[in-house]
């Protein structure tokens, strides 16, 4: 009884000692980053939400935008392999987390045999029976030196990386939906002028071949003319391939064809794209933005692992026990003089490895140097993500702004250019020019106003917008 009683205080004195981590204490390293951004933003008004706080449906204000959005978060495949890797992450660490516990089996058998006659103490062959019941405990690591926990950290936080790479990938995915659909708009307005220049340029042509036919102008005006429409279905045909290629990159997106119930689109100037995004300071990206903080639990599994390797040039104890009831006789299997226990302490002591020990604790440090080097570049990468978005944003107004001017000059160019030439004071040339030029301001306008709101899209994906479906709740 008193070996017992030994034998548990040393299992409790243990349990106390394995609470010692060798792992070197994780400080979050500076962030190589200036404290303010390059073009300066505007002053957000005090009390404002953060543009991560914000939600994506009071962001994204197209009704059908919003649906599309709803439909990919719950299709979308590389969402789905995100979540899942999420859960893959969690069994793991539930696995590493049970070798900190013993395990505890329980056991029965019966052996029957025959001695021999030169192996029996009694002078005679004999046969006899045994049987057993107990618990017990095999080879259970003692983590005196953190070892096991240390493991146990570094699959944890391996675990909270996969979250917060699912939760990028959610990001990425409100944003893309976002984007791509934006695209889809445009190329649908850039398709409706397409086919009104196509009729414009085809009654151009027209009105030169009657004008040819009865020699008031040239072959060359009305061969002109002739490119003109052609070239106008030329464009028509790639901007109706540009626009199907763009619609099944969507369908890629939300998982499933596009439904036919689907609310019908705003006009791409009309999107509802909140403008108003503040931009906060770099250092709150480090809070907000799912990549810098993937990048920080790899690091710190990186930290952790270093406490597993140091603590393999220390001895290892296991513990192999076990209690329970031994007998010749099944009616006696479980009376008081049947019961017997076992408690076997291991020690291992590391001599010689050939160095891979020491090898292995090189690796581990500089696993931490390169989840270091990595965290850091996650954090510029951020600052450059905002630092171009607000750089443009400036930039992109002034060529909408210079885009309204030029297509509102180039259709009042065209006009007097059409009634010109009706009155026959000036050749076709001319009217064909002007269509041109007034073509390409629109498509330009056109980009320019995509241009804008994919700005603002990815300026509210940058800021790590786009996890919270309404303002103020958090979560999706």
């Amino acid at each position: 009884m008193r070996d017992a009683s030994l034998a548990r205080l040393a299992f409790a004195g243990a349990l106390l000692l394995s609470s010692c981590s060798l792992a070197p204490r994780y400080e979050r390293p500076a962030a190589p980053v200036p404290a303010t951004w390059p073009t300066p933003a505007a002053p957000a008004p005090e009390g404002a939400t953060p543009a991560a706080d914000l939600g994506w449906r009071d962001v994204l204000g197209d009704a059908r935008l919003q649906a599309l959005v709803e439909l990919a978060l719950a299709g979308n495949r590389d969402l789905r392999v995100a979540s899942l890797n999420v859960d893959l992450a969690r069994a793991r660490y539930g696995i590493q987390r049970s070798a900190r516990f013993p395990d505890v089996n329980g056991s029965g058998s019966y052996t029957r045999g025959r001695t021999p006659l030169d192996q029996s103490s009694l002078g005679r062959p004999y046969v006899s029976d045994q049987w057993n019941a107990g618990v017990g405990i095999t080879a259970w690591e003692l983590d005196l030196f953190g070892r096991v926990r240390s493991l146990n950290d570094a699959a944890l936080q391996a675990w909270l990386g996969t979250t917060e790479a699912r939760r990028g990938a959610h990001l990425s995915l409100v944003a893309e939906t976002a984007d791509q659909y934006l695209a889809t708009r445009a190329l649908d307005e850039q398709l409706a002028l397409a086919r009104q220049t196509l009729e414009l340029v085809q009654t151009s042509h027209d009105l030169t071949r009657r004008r040819y036919d009865v020699g008031q102008l040239s072959e060359l005006d009305l061969r002109t003319a002739e490119v003109q429409v052609q070239t106008a279905r030329v464009n028509l045909a790639a901007l109706a391939q540009q626009r199907a290629q763009a619609e099944n990159a969507l369908v890629l997106l939300i998982g499933q064809p596009l439904p036919p119930d689907l609310p019908p689109p705003a006009p791409l100037d009309a999107s509802g794209v909140l403008a108003d995004l503040p931009a906060g300071l770099p250092s709150d990206l480090l809070q907000r933005r799912p990549d810098i903080l993937e990048a920080e639990h790899t690091l710190q599994a990186a930290n952790a692992s270093i406490g597993a390797a140091r603590a393999a040039f220390f001895p290892t104890i296991s513990l192999t026990a076990s209690g329970g009831f031994s007998s010749a006789e099944l009616g006696s299997l479980f009376s008081a003089d049947a019961h017997a226990w076992s408690f076997t302490p291991r020690v291992t002591l590391p001599i010689f490895s050939g160095g891979r020990n020491t090898a292995s604790l090189e690796a581990a440090r500089v696993q931490r140097e390169i989840a270091v080097a990595r965290y850091e570049r996650a954090i510029q990468a951020a600052f450059r993500d905002v630092a171009d978005a607000l750089a443009a944003r400036g930039e992109i107004e002034q060529q909408v702004e210079a885009g309204q001017a030029r297509v509102a000059a180039g259709e009042r160019r065209y006009q007097l250019a059409d009634l010109r030439f009706r009155k026959g004071v000036d050749s076709s040339l001319t009217v064909i020019a002007a269509q041109q030029d007034l073509y390409a301001s629109r498509q330009l306008l056109v980009q320019a106003r995509l241009a804008r709101l994919r700005n603002l899209i990815g300026l509210y994906r940058a800021l790590g917008g786009g996890w919270a479906e309404r303002t103020g709740t958090g979560a999706r």
